[in-house]
């Protein structure tokens, strides 16, 4: 890997190094929050399976290289955690750059395994959420 890793204690503080280093087009810090292992998963909205940390890599450079750092609010998350693997499913409050007031809704699962180093990142899988998201706090607590 070309990329240093971090030591992190939870999975809330890599969950958190993720999304401060998309809010800061920090493709290295980025990288960091990876496992190591080359079967990693990322699925962007609208977009094909990306396999393999040069693919995941090469995405997210691309990504910065328009628009530069995402400024992303998770919400809502729902986390299933066991000693080895945490699945956190959760909406992300995405604000556009251009200053617009509207944010554009994702649903996104994140997946983590618990390597040597910590908690990593295996798996994000992101969708255009359908609809309006209610934002407020009672939205968490609506049954379906």
């Amino acid at each position: 890997m070309t990329h240093q890793k971090i030591l992190l204690g939870t999975v809330g503080e890599i969950e958190a190094a993720f999304y401060d280093a998309l809010s800061r087009a920090d493709i290295n810090a980025l990288m960091a929050v990876w496992a190591d292992d080359e079967d990693v998963v990322c699925v962007h909205p609208g977009a094909p399976r990306l396999v393999g940390h040069a693919a995941i890599r090469n995405s997210w450079e691309g990504i910065f290289e328009r628009s530069g750092g995402v400024q992303v609010l998770p919400m809502q998350l729902h986390a299933t955690q066991n000693s080895t693997t945490t699945v956190h499913s959760l909406v992300e409050e995405i604000y556009r750059p251009e200053g617009s007031q509207q944010a554009l809704h994702i649903v996104a699962t994140n997946v983590y395994v618990k390597t040597p180093l910590g908690w990593r990142m295996l798996v994000h899988h992101a969708s255009i959420a359908p609809g309006r998201i209610q934002t407020e706090k009672t939205a968490a607590s609506m049954l379906h």
